[in-house]
């Protein structure tokens, strides 16, 4: 996992501040340069050379008096007055202008800070948006929420526009897909009935041959309807729930076991486990579990174990594993997929429909839940469902 960098909004906020204090330091830099320059012109350095001596025969022919009084020169300690003096003018400019550039530099960025929050603020209902669909239990669930981003036409918008646009599509998409499966499995259920009825009463009389004939048929018929119930069970379990009633996974694992056929060993541990969803749903995906359990198990000391048991922050967990043929960590995922097969003898051997996980794997996310199957090191595997704690 990649370790998460500096957020827009604070990238942003250095450089808007970096940009500023940069400025301002130049800004105070060529404010010392010009006033330096002013100093020296307004006040330039007195001229500090003493006058040469008279001549002797000058200096006798003036008055005594005059001869007496001292001359009036400059200064000799006014050049290093002047000089101090600009100096420390200078440094005043430079130490009052660090104090101002720091103070305003500390508000310019505070400032840039929440300009930056407040720019990203539809960015930010962007990505709630995207992940409260992205959480949601099914993947179609929440379809039907948007952003709808008002405010100025800018990139924003065009973007939150875009991503309502993309939903509608996504929506309708899925929607035609449910409805679609639902149609052609009700349609496709008529002729396969049918065609049972028409087989039945064609063989009830019929030679031997025929009879043979007619059972192989009526299996292959009766496969049809399966796959069908499938195709219509996916549709259903992958809707939102209309209404939750309290149900105890023991309870249903329970019942589920008593009609199964066992054709291997069954462990159970069953403990209370109560969530709420639709009982009917919950019952086939344990009955999914355990008949894929059953099917792709060893042909001879295999064994199936199904376990309820509270699980931790306010769950509650069902646990099938059983023994079997070694499956790849790299197929597990897609187990779940509808019509996969492995290539070898646990799928290809059997008589499913390729449905049953996938139909786990929808009831659970209807149900606000989560499914993870892992290989075991023997063959085999651990399928673990979890789902929300009845409160």
């Amino acid at each position: 996992m990649s370790r998460r960098g500096f957020t827009i909004r604070a990238r942003l906020t250095l450089v808007y501040g970096g940009l500023f204090l940069l400025g301002a330091a130049v800004l105070l830099g060529v404010t010392y340069v010009l006033a330096s320059a002013k100093l020296v012109e307004d006040h330039p350095l007195p001229n500090t050379e003493r006058p040469a001596a008279p001549p002797a025969s000058a200096a006798s022919a003036k008055p005594s008096a005059e001869i007496d009084r001292p001359s009036s020169g400059p200064d000799p300690d006014m050049p290093g007055m002047i000089r101090e003096a600009r100096e420390n003018a200078l440094t005043e400019v430079l130490s009052q202008g660090a104090i101002a550039l720091a103070v305003v530099g500390v508000a310019a960025i505070g400032a840039g800070w929440l300009l930056a929050g407040r720019l990203l603020q539809p960015l930010q209902r962007i990505t709630d948006t995207a992940r409260r669909i992205a959480d949601a239990p099914a993947a179609d669930r929440n379809l039907g929420e948007r952003i709808a981003l008002s405010g100025p036409r800018d990139e924003i918008t065009e973007l939150a526009t875009t991503f309502d646009h993309m939903l509608a599509r996504l929506d309708h998409s899925f929607d035609g897909q449910r409805r679609f499966i639902a149609n052609a499995s009700h349609e496709l259920r008529t002729p396969l009935t049918l065609s049972r009825t028409l087989i039945e009463v064609a063989t009830d009389n019929a030679a031997a041959e025929t009879r043979e004939l007619g059972t192989a048929l009526l299996a292959i018929n009766t496969r049809h309807e399966r796959l069908i119930d499938g195709l219509l069970l996916l549709a259903r379990s992958e809707r939102e729930l209309a209404r939750r009633t309290y149900v105890d996974l023991a309870d249903i694992a329970e019942h589920v076991l008593a009609r199964q056929d066992r054709a291997v060993t069954v462990l159970t541990d069953l403990r209370e486990a109560p969530t709420t969803g639709d009982a009917v749903l919950l019952e086939q995906l344990v009955h999914n579990l355990v008949d894929n359990g059953v099917k792709h198990n060893l042909p001879a000391d295999g064994w199936v174990s199904v376990t309820t048991e509270p699980g931790p922050a306010g769950t509650v967990l069902l646990r099938v594993s059983n023994t079997g043929p070694p499956v790849p960590a790299t197929e597990v995922p897609r187990l779940f997929e509808p019509f996969h097969r492995l290539e070898g003898d646990r799928l290809a051997a059997t008589a499913g429909t390729g449905l049953g996980l996938s139909i786990v794997r929808a009831v659970a996310g209807a149900h606000a839940g989560a499914v993870l199957a892992e290989p075991r090191a023997e063959g085999g595997l651990v399928v673990t469902v979890t789902l929300p704690a009845a409160l």
